[in-house]
């Protein structure tokens, strides 16, 4: 069984579409341990609750610093007994003692088609404001392994979604989400679950 951390920051409808991917059976042999959000309204907090999992909120506004936020939130990872970080809408620069703690065991999800519209501030409604100006006609959007960059970990799926002439980044943002993000993050996790993800000079391969 692998045991998730999840970590949210606002709505939690990735986390949503995660907890019903293992209710219906899309994700097999996981569980979700904890959900730890950096903001105590998240939405995404009501949602862990109503689905039984133990939820809480480790803020940097709570601490005296940035290393003590990140020596907490190491420690409720820690204790979490997590296989498998998963940053769903999270908006915590992942720090770098904990990625190698976790190296290969932090997952993202970011909602364009990476090397496309990432990077440094290239988040939420943003990526999709960019997508719009650029012009281009697809998007999409990518899970991967989290690294010391930003949106520069291996990419472990990736799909492709249509820009509608008349959209606005809200609709863009809903159909990326509708379309790509609640699909390829719960197939992510079921894969690694399934042993069926390894790392290989910096590239993830899916064994048949």
């Amino acid at each position: 069984m692998l045991k998730l951390a999840v970590m949210v920051s606002g709505g939690g409808t990735n986390l949503q579409a995660i907890i019903d991917a293992i209710e219906d059976g899309r994700i097999q042999n996981v569980c979700i341990e904890t959900v730890i959000s950096n903001n105590k309204n998240a939405f995404a907090l009501k949602r862990a609750e109503k689905a039984g999992i133990p939820a809480k909120c480790i803020s940097p506004k709570d601490y005296e610093d940035r290393d003590a936020f990140h020596d907490a939130l190491l420690r409720v990872l820690e204790e979490s007994g997590a296989d498998l970080v998963v940053l769903a809408g999270c908006m915590v620069v992942i720090p770098e003692k904990i990625v190698r703690r976790y190296e290969n065991r932090i997952i993202n999800i970011h909602p364009s088609l990476i090397p496309s519209f990432c990077g440094k501030d290239q988040y939420g409604l943003k990526v999709h404001e960019s997508v719009l100006a650029r012009g281009v006609k697809v998007t999409g959007a990518t899970v991967h392994f989290v690294d010391s960059g930003t949106d520069t970990g291996p990419i472990i799926l990736q799909k492709a979604v249509e820009v509608r002439q008349g959209d606005t980044p809200e609709l863009l943002q809903r159909r990326v989400m509708e379309e790509a993000e609640w699909v390829i993050m719960p197939r992510a996790i079921h894969l690694i679950a399934s042993g069926k993800i390894q790392v290989t000079d910096g590239k993830v391969i899916e064994i048949q």
